[in-house]
């Protein structure tokens, strides 16, 4: 008989409360993205707070610009998180029910859509007060980490975004019939918890990495070092994963079990593992970019 893990019995929704007819939940991973935005938040204002950490003991922002600027990130986490999964996940369906896109609320969110959701943001809001947006680029993806790991942690909660089918004694027995449908196992199906795989690589170690390489690397005097670890980190560290992470279902045909969307013979890539490519070589630009001028 396989080892697997049933899946914990945690229901998706924190609380619920009933108003007039109507019920209004918090669940986890709303929950994820309001503490992982606030913790973000106090981690960039921390480095903001201490001089030392800063070319000449001067920091980039002031803590009133960072407030300000934390409504345009969650700006755009959302709209870029949204129209990413959109044009990068399922343009063809979006495409002829456009109603849909504005549904947030029923799931579809993509990293990659949002990282450039972020960006815009920043770009437009540096270039507005003159702020250095290098540097500026290096303060937010300080914060992003926890996001990432708290985010990553509902993922596994929801029950969704889980792995490919394995037969290793951690595999997760995830209760959806979509999950349960692999058609070479008699029973139980366990996959890969792909989820906490990222909790960990993207959240807690490229977070304690970027922590580290600021207060005690003096990254932050190196404009690009910061965010060019944290593009890149983030990059490989999905790649990887993406090998045991269960392909979106569009994807997914009898010719291509594997959900790759681009393939040379039996070989290929898989969306994210696309999307992460960019990633990879922008964020090795800035590091070696970072690393000559310092």
């Amino acid at each position: 008989m396989q080892a697997l893990i049933p899946f914990p019995d945690i229901s998706p929704e924190i609380f619920t409360i009933s108003l007039f007819g109507m019920t209004f939940a918090l669940r986890w991973y709303a929950m994820a993205y309001i503490v992982g935005i606030l913790l973000g938040w106090r981690l960039v204002l921390r480095a903001a707070k201490t001089p030392r950490l800063w070319r000449n003991d001067t920091p980039v922002m002031t803590a009133e610009q960072i407030e300000d600027l934390l409504t345009w990130v969650i700006l755009g986490v959302i709209l870029g998180g949204r129209m990413g999964y959109v044009l990068f996940y399922q343009p063809g369906f979006y495409l002829s029910n456009p109603a849909q896109i504005l549904k947030v609320w029923e799931g579809g969110m993509s990293f990659h859509g949002g990282a450039l959701g972020v960006i815009i943001a920043a770009f437009l809001y540096t270039g507005r007060h003159k702020i250095a947006r290098i540097s500026a680029g290096d303060l937010i993806a300080l914060g992003i980490a926890p996001g990432l790991l708290l985010g990553r942690i509902a993922n596994f909660i929801n029950g969704e975004l889980w792995g490919r089918q394995t037969d290793l004694p951690w595999g997760v027995a995830f209760p959806t019939q979509a999950a349960q449908y692999c058609p070479d196992v008699a029973g139980i199906c366990a996959r890969h918890p792909s989820q906490l795989y990222e909790a960990a690589l993207e959240g807690l170690v490229l977070g304690a990495l970027l922590i580290w390489l600021a207060w005690r690397r003096g990254a932050l005097k190196m404009p690009g070092m910061v965010m060019g670890t944290f593009l890149a980190g983030y990059g490989v560290a999905r790649f990887v994963v993406e090998f045991f992470r269960q392909p979106d279902a569009q994807f997914i045909t009898e010719g291509n079990p594997l959900g790759l969307a681009w393939r040379m013979g039996d070989y290929g890539l898989t969306m994210g593992q696309i999307l992460c490519l960019p990633m990879i070589a922008i964020g090795l630009f800035f590091v070696i970019r970072a690393r000559r001028n310092a």
